[in-house]
């Protein structure tokens, strides 16, 4: 029987607490490419056995993240300037995809609830770990509103694999992190309740960023 914690007044195995954790670890920057991720560490780290954690690295390793090494624990994987473009160009073709299913699912509210996400970007625009997170949840949220399940989970993976990278980015970048035309540019689209033109202006929305992050992969 597999071991159960609670996290957050919720219920989860150890092997979910495992991957919630080293997921997490790799997001922040915490474990970085290359760095090799020994099963007893964390488990002693999260006070479990090192079968969850195991377990958590056949997941992320099935989802790009790690490569696991027989009796040599997982190495944290990273992405050449090949695979970021990869990543980004099939990243904006499904946020594209759920973006036009979402126009025709939008509401009030869940405008109103894009708009929040967008004004918590700009409370912490210098603040480059936090705006990074709440970038990323404002995507995900309009993502979410596609009500696809399998699409958001795919899109979920896309992000952990370049929100290191976004991070380190934004650290050095020269330009300002708030870039609120262009979010407010996705609301007024979504408004439009025009799914193609939606569709479009996300997908190259998440295009532009192509450049910059493979530049930071081959420097």
């Amino acid at each position: 029987m597999s071991e159960i914690l609670a996290v957050n007044g919720l219920s989860l195995s150890a092997e979910d607490e495992a991957y919630r954790f080293i997921e997490a670890a790799i997001r922040a920057g915490r474990y970085r490419a290359g760095e090799r991720l020994l099963a007893e560490e964390i488990a002693s780290e999260i006070g479990t056995s090192r079968m969850p954690v195991r377990e958590a690295f056949r997941r992320l390793s099935a989802e790009g993240l790690l490569r696991i090494r027989p009796n040599r624990g997982a190495i944290v994987r990273g992405l050449d300037a090949a695979e970021m473009r990869e990543v980004f160009e099939i990243r904006a073709a499904l946020e594209g995809l759920a973006a036009g299913l979402a126009v025709r699912k939008i509401t009030p509210q869940s405008l109103a609830k894009l708009e929040h996400l967008l004004d918590q970007m700009e409370q912490v625009n210098a603040d480059y770990p936090e705006w990074v997170t709440r970038h990323r949840a404002f995507h995900e949220y309009l993502t979410s509103l596609a009500d696809m399940p399998r699409l958001t989970h795919q899109l979920a993976g896309l992000h952990s694999a370049i929100e290191p990278y976004m991070r380190i980015w934004l650290e050095h970048a020269d330009k300002p992190m708030t870039s609120r035309d262009d979010h407010s540019g996705i609301l007024q689209v979504l408004r439009s309740g025009d799914p193609k033109l939606a569709e479009e202006t996300v997908r190259e929305h998440v295009r532009a960023t192509i450049p910059a992050l493979v530049d930071l992969v081959r420097s």
